[in-house]
């Protein structure tokens, strides 16, 4: 049995709120206490698979649940228990039924659940949802974290209805999209239990400091994944995947930063998160590009909000680089003390993900790449040419790819003859071409894609070396007038700078060599 739910964690402030408006109609109340299991080497969940035997009431129900075919779709199987005991022959017709077999004698308890649950149907324009509102903990090893989230689950009828209910209590009670299922979080949990439990016995001086790693790499950043795109898929398919793909880097390291486990206890997100979370922007922005003339975007709204917000998270990451990069070097190469004025930013990155239009926007996106937005006609809008549903996804990227190619070696070729302006943009180009080569490397095939790739990569690096040091020129250019050492700066960016140009023209003649399109 397939079933699809949208789950969204449910703010300290917004708890008694959200409580409430489910108590509006006709509420049922239950506790699940929930016990996982998996082996020491975590084969169930290297297979997506998770196992679990659960009391709902007074009834032991066994379930195991498998990757469905977007994020918010699962494979689900529940067979009642009279006991808490695994029975593995009601999977017998089931593909994983060998493997579970051969796994028995090694599955253990690997972490418990424990949940009140509220809950209630509602039935909309587009089917039947079940709104239920969880709170409760998680709990492994003696570590436990709470929940606190409310999930819609379409019981019948078309995605769209979660959508549109979702949106709806999103707005009204600011909650925040969070893609981590109680499986995944209890997993990863354990995993964290484990590791301090071993350190527990290091006497050394360092074994605190290691602690902190463990627990920081519970919330770490999201970073890019390959997606599955394959040449049979039609442009809409493969636009889908990608916009799948980059959507899970956006919403999980968005979510550490809205501090969806964290709020009011401590803060574990840091500039990396809000990295990472530029470069899923970046890359979605690079996949509308590369499929706009191929298939429907989503409305231009959405594309240029996200447009918005990239820019002013991009504020935060100025002020790391040359904080961080430029200033350690200016001081290994002798740089006397000068002192930059910080530059004034309105938002950051936290509040940011926090704020409701910024999750309204990850949740429309999110609807829209699982083609369950309730206004997904939008899409079909006379800025967007028609569907394309013939399956010839390999010479159409091809095309589009090859003249992105052609325009970036011919500006690289001169590099050291473009203005200041028109160096920023090739170096946007590079970036772009790379990430939907990256989308595409499923498609094409071959070595001379992998070499191509890296000296792209290696383009990519000097090109963005040189865009951080024209940044921190301007900032010591400003300054100059005042304090006599930001001279010493501006000579040794200025000599940096001249000794990368003709660097990077060479690594454009390489990549011409290389070009596989």
């Amino acid at each position: 049995m397939s079933e699809q739910e949208l789950k969204l964690n449910v703010p300290r402030q917004s708890q008694q709120a959200v409580e409430k408006a489910l108590r509006t109609g006709t509420v049922q109340q239950t506790r699940l206490r929930a016990r996982y299991f998996d082996t020491e080497q975590r084969d169930l969940v290297k297979a997506g698979v998770a196992l679990r035997i659960r009391l709902e009431g007074n009834q032991w129900v066994q379930t195991i649940k498998m990757p469905g075919e977007h994020a918010l779709e699962r494979i689900e199987l529940n067979h009642p228990r009279p006991e808490p005991t695994l029975d593995f022959a009601v999977y017998e017709n089931v593909p994983i039924y060998k493997k579970l077999l051969k796994l028995q004698s090694k599955l253990d308890i690997r972490y418990e659940t424990d949940i009140q649950r509220l809950y209630r149907k509602v039935r909309t324009t587009h089917g039947v949802v079940e709104i239920a509102y969880d709170r409760g903990e998680i709990i492994a090893g003696g570590l436990t974290l709470p929940v606190s989230e409310v999930e819609f689950e379409l019981l019948s009828g078309q995605p769209q209805a979660i959508f549109e209910i979702g949106m709806k209590w999103q707005r009204r009670f600011g909650l925040i999209l969070d893609l981590r299922s109680k499986a995944e979080r209890g997993d990863l949990l354990a995993a964290t239990a484990n590791k301090l439990k071993q350190l527990d016995k290091d006497k050394s001086q360092d074994s605190t400091s290691k602690c902190s790693r463990v627990i920081a790499n519970f919330w770490k950043p999201r970073t890019a994944l390959q997606t599955a795109i394959t040449p049979d898929m039609t442009s809409a398919k493969a636009l889908s995947t990608v916009m799948q793909e980059c959507l899970e880097q956006i919403i999980r390291n968005s979510a550490v930063l809205a501090e969806v486990d964290t709020a009011g206890i401590c803060q574990m997100s840091n500039a990396e998160h809000t990295h990472q979370l530029r470069i899923g922007m970046r890359r979605l922005r690079s996949a509308w590009s590369l499929f706009s003339p191929l298939t429907p975007l989503p409305p231009k709204v959405w594309r240029d909000e996200l447009k918005q917000y990239f820019s002013q998270l991009g504020s935060n990451r100025d002020s790391d680089v040359i904080r961080n990069t430029i200033i350690p070097a200016l001081e290994a190469a002798g740089q006397p003390t000068v002192e930059i004025p910080e530059s004034k930013i309105d938002d950051n990155a936290s509040e940011i993900a926090c704020s409701k239009p910024f999750q309204s926007l990850q949740l429309q996106l999110l609807a829209w790449s699982v083609n369950g937005h309730p206004l997904q006609a939008l899409a079909s809008s006379s800025e967007s040419p028609a569907t394309d549903n013939k399956p010839d996804l390999k010479p159409r990227l091809r095309k589009r790819l090859r003249k992105w190619t052609s325009q970036i070696l011919k500006d690289g070729l001169k590099f050291q003859t473009l203005p200041v302006e028109s160096r920023h943009e090739l170096r946007k180009q590079v970036k772009r071409l790379r990430y939907c080569l990256q989308f595409a490397s499923s498609v094409f095939d071959g070595k001379k894609y992998d070499k191509f790739n890296r000296q792209l990569a290696k383009v990519q690096e000097t090109l963005g070396e040189m865009n951080d040091l024209y940044l921190a020129l301007d900032k010591f250019e400003a300054i100059k007038s005042t304090q006599p050492g930001a001279w010493f700066a501006v000579g040794w960016i200025a000599s940096r700078l001249e000794t990368l140009a003709p660097q990077v023209e060479l690594e454009f003649q390489e990549l011409q060599r290389l070009n596989p399109l």
